[in-house]
């Protein structure tokens, strides 16, 4: 395929997509919200709504970001910052940076190769890919593509029986931690995604027991099921109080997500970062305590870190990246953001990310 395609060729015909994708450079994008911008012009509406939609009138989808802006930072000068560490241990990982990949689904809707992309792309940024049980394709198969380490999202389906499969193949595919989701009994309501839903083919869920496989008599129960089989360590993803914090690591489980499924399940929830703080507070660093939710710069990250994250997941901004340029696109998004994330360090005074506390906080 030699022929340059217009604008209107790229919207009308799928045949000059890979022309598209194979002539952009994500080099020249310098924040995620350049991403975003493209992204919107080179992913499909249908596909768009999915992603960016949340639920109801998305206020918490708002509310995720801006609550980052109203955090002021407090620098301190004459630091030596020539060398900026961002490396973590986490759950016995050595981590050269604190930004993994959240767990999402419908990856083929952005681009050809979904999962099997951004798993690589995810890699060139030597960053932890969450692969999500909404995949596309099997664990197994995104699995063995990855280079760098993987963690595994699961729900505890109504099928039992096949949920303890699930993880097993998970297991045995070398996913190195279980995230189990647990705020989500059933969707919410996602306007802006079900109106364009027509838009999209029916998904191949090879992870998951049909269609209707989310299970409201989920309970703490199941997680002490889960436990009493599984190899790898357990996180909870989707706690927002305190006490659920705490009964979760009661419960035996090795760490805590603190998220609102992107704004995607009941609105009006608090940010996640305003969540963080008081679930920080009651773990008081038996696990470690990751989150998720409207990072979009270096400097959120920081924030994050100092009410006393271990690490963060970003969602939405690679599969920004894997739209616009594939595997090369995650990586630009990561590498972006722990760039922004150095250079915040360095012009904050602090070297090591184990010296960004409170005190860093206006």
């Amino acid at each position: 395929m030699s022929r340059i395609c217009s604008r209107r060729d790229i919207l009308a015909s799928s045949l000059c997509l890979p022309l598209l994708r194979a002539q952009t450079d994500p080099s020249r994008y310098l924040s995620l919200f350049d991403f975003e911008s493209e992204a919107r012009t080179k992913i499909s509406h249908g596909a768009w709504e999915r992603i960016s939609g949340a639920a109801a009138d998305e206020i918490t989808l708002r509310w995720n970001h801006e609550a980052y802006e109203k955090i002021r930072l407090r620098p301190r000068i004459l630091v030596d910052v020539s060398k900026v560490d961002t490396r973590v241990t986490l759950l016995g990982q050595q981590l050269s940076h604190p930004i993994l990949l959240a767990p999402t689904g419908g990856q083929k809707f952005v681009h050809p190769e979904g999962e099997l992309a951004a798993v690589r792309g995810a890699a060139g940024a030597d960053a932890t890919y969450v692969i999500s049980s909404s995949a596309s394709m099997r664990v197994e198969d995104i699995a063995k593509t990855a280079t760098k380490p993987v963690w595994f999202q699961i729900y505890v389906q109504r099928d039992r029986g096949f949920t303890r499969d699930l993880v097993q193949r998970a297991e045995d595919s070398g996913c190195r931690a279980l995230c189990l989701t647990v705020d989500t009994p059933t969707n919410g309501a996602r306007n802006r995604e079900n109106r364009a839903k027509s838009e999209l083919p029916e998904r191949q869920l090879p992870n998951l027991m049909g269609q209707d496989f989310l299970d409201p008599s989920l309970s703490w129960k199941d997680v002490d099921w889960l436990r009493s089989f599984i190899r790898r360590p357990l996180l909870l993803k989707g706690v927002l109080t305190p006490e659920d914090a705490d009964a979760g690591v009661k419960a035996g489980v090795a760490g805590i997500i603190v998220s609102n499924h992107g704004a995607r399940n009941l609105d009006t929830l608090p940010a996640t970062i305003d969540a963080l703080p008081g679930v920080v507070e009651k773990v008081a660093g038996r696990v470690p305590v990751i989150v998720d939710g409207g990072i979009r710069r270096g400097t959120d990250v920081v924030k994050a870190l100092a009410f006393g994250a271990t690490a963060v997941q970003i969602g939405r901004p690679y599969l920004w990246g894997l739209g616009v340029a594939g595997s090369a696109g995650v990586t630009r998004v990561v590498e972006i953001l722990r760039k922004e994330l150095e250079m915040a360090m360095a012009l904050l005074g602090r070297p090591t990310l184990a010296s960004i506390d409170r005190t860093v906080l206006w």
